[in-house]
């Protein structure tokens, strides 16, 4: 007997209207791990309106058939949840994973993976609650060995340590750690079916739910962006992040934040690198006023470049910088964006 079929389904999160880089790394990771038994379908699941769905990227990915699942059937038709107002999209954690339950089921799923972002990891843990079974997170590697085994090596200690590990279980669950695998396109474009889901999720899944209207998800994203700018403590305050605002706007990147920025209420939370935040992979990145703790480290471990610009010689991130400034980024800053200006 040969190999048994290996069915890969995956969660598939957009940034605007494309694939987050995130998730295009997952499908590379599905793809590979279906190819290791001679089956190179893929599948994707994908919450949005048909009509944005881009297949086509998708399909040069290697994925055979795209599950979408419109904003109405995440909608509540009344009751105390009320309706989600038209053109806003609905994030209910619980919900998407009861869809993925339903999929890997109708589909004969062997394995259901996703981006290991807040949202991948948060719905296959809802999913790994749902069906009873094991969920291993920021895997690097997953190979099938033959039946209900996976082996797989993951991420511990925020990336510090990698495991190796055996997952026995019908259908395993992971998700992909963001920077450890290269978003790499498929040798050729394969032919893509798009199927609309017509799930039935029931009103108890959808009361924890996040709307977020489409005007505020597109731009570049802090996962995706090849240049961030990030700021700490030194900033000094909500006012002082002005500047790295316009330098981060001349550098065609976004702006980071420290945790101690989030938790003095300075900045949003989405805007966050680091081990509670978001694990960033850019060309450049641009420190003003971080100190770097190994929880920081860790979120932005994955930047080719770092560039530090701080008062204190001493400070931890300057270990891990490729270029150090030593001195007040309220100098420092300005001075970069008038000699980008003045190009």
């Amino acid at each position: 007997m040969g190999d048994p079929l290996v069915t890969v389904l995956c969660l598939t999160e957009l940034d605007g209207s494309d694939p987050a880089d995130a998730s295009l790394r997952a499908l590379t990771l599905a793809r590979t791990l279906s190819q290791s038994t001679g089956d190179t379908s893929v599948r994707s699941v994908v919450f949005a309106d048909s009509a944005t769905v881009p297949a086509a990227v998708l399909a040069g990915y290697g994925v055979t058939d795209v599950y979408v699942i419109e904003p109405s059937t995440l909608r509540l038709a009344g009751g105390s949840g009320g309706v989600v107002p038209p053109g806003e999209h609905c994030y209910a954690p619980q919900a998407w994973a009861r869809v993925l339950a339903g999929l890997a089921t109708e589909t004969g799923a062997t394995a259901v993976l996703a981006a290991g972002t807040d949202r991948g990891n948060e719905v296959l843990a809802h999913l790994g609650a749902i069906t009873g079974l094991p969920m291993a997170a920021n895997c690097t590697l997953v190979t099938p060995d033959g039946g209900r085994t996976h082996r797989l090596v993951r991420h511990r200690w925020a990336g510090l340590l990698l495991e190796d590990a055996v997952m026995e279980a019908p259908v395993a669950l992971f998700t992909v750690a963001t920077d450890a695998v290269a978003a790499v396109p498929a040798a050729a474009a394969v032919a893509v079916q798009v199927h609309v889901h017509k799930a039935e999720v029931a009103e108890a899944d959808l009361v924890v739910r996040a709307t977020e209207s489409a005007g505020q998800t597109g731009g570049v994203s802090l996962a995706t962006a090849r240049v961030v700018v990030g700021g700490g403590r030194g900033v000094g305050g909500a006012d002082g992040f002005a500047p790295l605002e316009e330098l981060a706007d001349l550098l065609g990147g976004v702006v980071g934040v420290s945790r101690v920025v989030t938790s003095e209420g300075w900045r949003p939370h989405k805007q966050q690198v680091g081990q509670t935040g978001t694990k960033i992979t850019p060309e450049l990145y641009l420190a003003c006023g971080i100190s770097g703790a190994i929880q920081h480290i860790a979120g932005c471990a994955g930047a080719k470049h770092i560039i530090a610009i701080n008062t204190d010689p001493g400070a931890p991130i300057l270990a891990h910088a490729d270029y150090a400034i030593i001195g007040d980024l309220h100098q420092v800053i300005p001075a970069l964006v008038a000699a980008l200006r003045a190009r």
